[in-house]
């Protein structure tokens, strides 16, 4: 114990009263403290992701319903009267998959907001790269969604070039491939040509990007395109998506109830 306190006494000697010695151990023990706290900085932001996630989604989905697509387009105006050009149609709702199914005839997909958090059946659900389905059942913070890989599942696209539209179907096999319907034959069509939603619904907006055409082929006598998709949503690897409410689907359906009545 005398030994290492006098090893000790040397040691502060040294440092005090050594220039050179004093600032090699600053040098040392300031590399020592920096390493140590940039590990204990990456282990605190790696366990903070999820957090991080979570911000960047809620701010995807605000951007998503400042996007011109998600307004409606009023141009009628009254004479002294100031009105604006666009009046938004649609917001954007943030949430995660915490279950999916690819595999069956039927799939679907739970979320995990609900109706506290603003979510309603019959609501579209899109993710980064396209569409994902539309919301079935709703309890208070979960929904079940259904998957567009769904043997219900219609949804009215067109085809970006030309406006011609069509409903997509998938039909059972692949996860990545859909079969769009109802092109008419005089319709000049393309491999790579990009299919988007069209305004024929209440539930997506306008334009949203669906897939590509793949394969297509026309046989003798028919008056339809058959055409293959290559959809751009990867359903089995879907972690974050956005649920999409229609401000105005209800005066929508409510003014074509009138005209239709059989129909609703």
């Amino acid at each position: 114990m005398l030994f290492v306190g006098l090893e000790l006494l040397s040691f502060i000697i040294i440092y005090r009263y050594n220039n050179y010695q004093k600032a090699s151990f600053l040098n040392y023990t300031g590399s020592v403290s920096s390493g140590f706290y940039n590990a204990v900085n990456n282990t605190t932001s790696y366990f903070n992701l999820k957090n991080v996630n979570d911000s960047l989604q809620a701010e995807n989905a605000q951007l998503r319903s400042q996007l011109l697509n998600a307004f409606y387009q009023n141009s009628f105006t009254i004479t002294k009267i100031s009105d604006t050009t666009y009046k938004q149609q649609y917001e954007y709702i943030s949430a995660s998959v915490v279950n999916n199914s690819v595999t069956k005839r039927n799939n679907y997909i739970t979320l995990d907001k609900g109706s506290e958090h603003g979510i309603e059946k019959g609501m579209g659900v899109i993710c980064s790269n396209g569409i994902v389905g539309t919301v079935q059942y709703v309890s208070r913070n979960y929904s079940v969604i259904l998957s567009f890989l769904n043997s219900q599942s219609n949804l009215s696209v067109k085809v970006k070039k030309n406006n011609a539209f069509g409903s997509l179907v998938w039909e059972g096999d692949d996860p990545g491939e859909a079969r769009l319907k109802d092109v008419n034959k005089h319709v000049q069509i393309a491999v790579k040509d990009e299919i988007v939603t069209s305004n024929y619904s209440t539930i997506y907006p306008e334009g949203i990007p669906v897939g590509t055409i793949s394969n297509h082929y026309l046989d003798d006598g028919e008056n339809f395109h058959s055409i293959d998709i290559k959809l751009n949503t990867d359903f089995g690897t879907l972690k974050s998506v956005y649920v999409i409410r229609n401000l105005l689907k209800y005066q929508q359906q409510g003014i074509e109830a009138l005209a239709n009545p059989e129909k609703h």
